[in-house]
């Protein structure tokens, strides 16, 4: 009962009008979140269930720069968090990081993703379940696409081996990426005792 009001607050108490500044403010990294990124930084767009959980996963971690949560994949142009739990938009609440290849690989980022979520559960991730929170990989480019894909076939030769079914994640060519709404950017910061649907397998890529 707790787990559906905290979900029900997340989708209908917390509306808010969609208009933004035009500059945000990592709330932990006090950096932009959507100005004056520096060219030297690579990029990757996850979605592993709830936003705020899965975002937390990744800011503190050395060699990201600045992480952002929005919406990704649909068709939908510049969707409300409304929007995307109650109609069709067909977009994922998703993270995108930026992160310093000479500090912290691609492997390395996505060993945490893995890790971080059961991404056999098709479009549900523990108790939020839509199509909002499938398990996703969004890339910049073939070489991480085909990257992401090698770590996905390690690790699903590892959940088989425990007994898991098929993963399921989509990993393509980001099409779209939609700032959400400021109040869910860095959520568990601001709220350390906020909503966390997040959970893992157990088991771990080597």
């Amino acid at each position: 009962m707790l787990t559906y009001f905290l979900r029900l607050l997340k989708c209908i108490g917390l509306k808010q009008a969609r208009a933004q500044p035009k500059k945000m403010l990592h709330y932990v990294k006090n950096v932009s979140i959507n100005e004056n990124i520096p060219k030297n930084l690579e990029e990757i767009v996850f979605g592993a269930g709830c936003f705020w959980g899965v975002e937390r996963k990744f800011w503190n971690l050395s060699g990201v720069f600045v992480t952002s949560v929005g919406y990704s994949g649909g068709d939908t142009d510049d969707p409300t968090y409304e929007d995307v739990c109650y109609k069709d938009t067909g977009h994922v609440e998703v993270v995108k990081i930026y992160y310093d290849p000479k500090v912290i690989s691609l492997n390395e980022i996505l060993k945490i993703f893995w890790e971080c979520h059961d991404p056999t559960q098709g479009m549900r991730q523990g108790n939020d379940i839509g199509t909002q929170y499938r398990s996703v990989i969004f890339c910049t480019n073939e070489d991480d696409i085909k990257r992401a894909n090698e770590s996905k076939e390690k690790f699903q030769n590892i959940l088989s081996k425990n007994k898991y079914g098929d993963i399921t994640t989509e990993i393509s060519l980001i099409k779209n990426y939609f700032l959400a709404e400021e109040y869910h950017q860095q959520y568990l910061a601001k709220n350390p005792n906020g909503y966390c649907g997040l959970g893992g397998t157990g088991c771990t890529l080597d």
